[in-house]
């Protein structure tokens, strides 16, 4: 025999009331319907109900008072708010009180009825309410997790938001460097200025200096466009050596670059970020030493996603309200596939996550995500995965490099241009340890490199190779 489930309905607007009723009877639901907080509370009480839907404001009591002693007395009934008031606060505090959704007024039919659906289908478990509940509030926020070494990040962030200084932000790619340096932005005492950013990593070499300073006659470039505010410098570690000079000067108030809207030198907090060991660059002479100390005044690491697994079913369920909002199909997701997830490596991070549950609500039909459908999008997304005890190959190493690159980017497509940016990566510290290799003998290196030698004194010239003075 079917369960007949009832849904508690309560809203001051008799019109919307009668919407609900009708709608949910269609569906086979008994439906009991009241306009104020009063009667809601003495059916709750009553042990009536599977469902309960209503509105914020309310005649007698606001709903975010009445809430707490709704789960009090049943902590296992789910309940989804509806409110007018569209605002983060809303959301926010109605997963703070343990709503199972929230629902902004004009409200969707079809969305109503899925979200009730959702709400009687799953068990009615308390840390499961709970856990919708984070991700309705961590789909707004900047940065998700409660583990040990993302509580350690925002301790950093608030001891550095207020105190102007200059920040490097490192991590690997995809960790969720950008969303950092905007935090630092949105919460200190600039969020009124300009949060300008430039991919160093997707800029041309010969145009770098152009973005960072502009060519004159209006093209004022980010510099000055970050006036009053943050200018964010995302993968510092690929920026070529004539700029690093000039970012240098502008770091320590020597560079003369002037904003012609104010006739004064721009006043710039500046951010840095890489997914390079930038010590190391300058070991190989190819990062300044002197800009390393000037933007390593503090630090901020970001931890990979695979040192705080922990984390991954409240990123999974935010992701999934994200999708929803954005169109695609809303989905939840079964404890077997948040624990497949979690014994992934995830060589892109926290961006290859995102795009993982993206795609899922894109292909599958299934409203519940399992670990089938997650092993299935794994083997995919890595079809010929390497021997546990077989030898790391350069390929290997490559194709771990690039997956986060991809993982990095906007929906996973990096910018134009990017088989010769890949070319300029790996050519330059070729031909630097090879010179290296041969004390700087030009002609024995163009011979170990299979080159002509007028080939590769042109590529040093072109890749901004430098060798130290004493291999020469």
């Amino acid at each position: 025999m079917t369960v007949q489930h009832k849904i508690l309905i309560a809203d001051d607007d008799a019109s919307i009331r009668l919407v609900l009723s009708q709608a949910f009877g269609r569906l086979g639901y008994l439906v009991r319907a009241t306009g104020n907080a009063t009667t809601l509370l003495k059916w709750v009480s009553e042990g009536e109900g599977d469902l309960v839907i209503t509105d914020v404001v309310m005649p007698d009591e606001n709903v975010f008072d009445v809430l707490p002693r709704i789960r009090k007395q049943r902590p296992k009934l789910p309940v989804i708010v509806m409110s007018a008031q569209n605002t983060l606060l809303t959301a926010v505090n109605a997963a703070e009180v343990g709503a199972f959704e929230y629902v902004a007024k004009p409200f969707d039919l079809d969305d109503m009825t899925a979200a009730a659906k959702r709400a009687l289908a799953r068990p009615a478990d308390a840390e499961a309410t709970k856990a919708q509940a984070r991700a309705m509030r961590d789909e707004r926020l900047p940065l998700i997790g409660r583990s040990a070494p993302m509580q350690e990040v925002y301790r950093t962030i608030a001891r550095l938001v207020s105190a102007d200084l200059t920040v490097l932000i490192t991590g690997e790619s995809g960790a969720g460097k950008e969303l950092v340096a905007r935090a630092l932005h949105d919460l200190g005492p600039r969020r009124d200025g300009r949060f300008a950013v430039i991919n160093l990593a997707a800029v041309p070499r010969e145009r770098v200096e152009t973005e960072l300073f502009g060519k004159g006659e209006g093209d004022v470039g980010k510099l000055i466009e970050a006036d009053g505010g943050t200018l964010f410098l995302d993968e510092i570690g690929d920026m070529p050596l004539d700029a690093q000079t000039r970012l240098s000067r502008v770091i320590d108030g020597s560079e003369a670059a002037i904003n012609p809207r104010t006739g004064r030198r721009p006043n710039v907090r500046v951010i840095a970020a890489t997914n390079r060991d930038l010590r190391a660059l300058i070991q190989q002479g190819l990062f300044r030493e002197d800009l390393y100390f000037r933007l390593n005044v503090a630090r901020v690491r970001i931890p990979p996603l695979r040192e705080r697994t922990e984390d991954i079913p409240d990123l999974a369920r935010s992701f999934l309200l994200r999708a929803h909002r954005e169109g695609l199909s809303a989905k939840a997701i079964d404890a077997p596939a948040l624990e497949r997830l979690k014994a992934y490596d995830w060589p892109g991070n926290v961006r290859e996550l995102e795009n993982l549950i993206r795609r899922i609500c894109a292909l599958y039909a299934e409203d519940l995500i399992t670990a089938r459908i997650v092993e299935r999008e794994l083997q995919d997304q890595n079809p010929a995965p390497a021997e546990p005890n077989g030898p790391v190959t350069l390929s290997s190493l490559v194709e771990r490099h690039l997956a986060g690159y991809f993982a990095d980017q906007p929906d996973g497509i990096p910018p134009a241009g990017l088989y010769d940016r890949i070319l300029h990566e790996i050519e330059r510290p070729l031909i630097r340890l090879t010179l290296t290799a041969t004390r700087g003998n030009q002609v024995r290196a163009a011979e170990i490199l299979g080159l002509n030698r007028n080939t590769l004194r042109k590529k040093i010239q072109d890749l901004g190779v430098e060798m130290s003075r004493g291999k020469r």
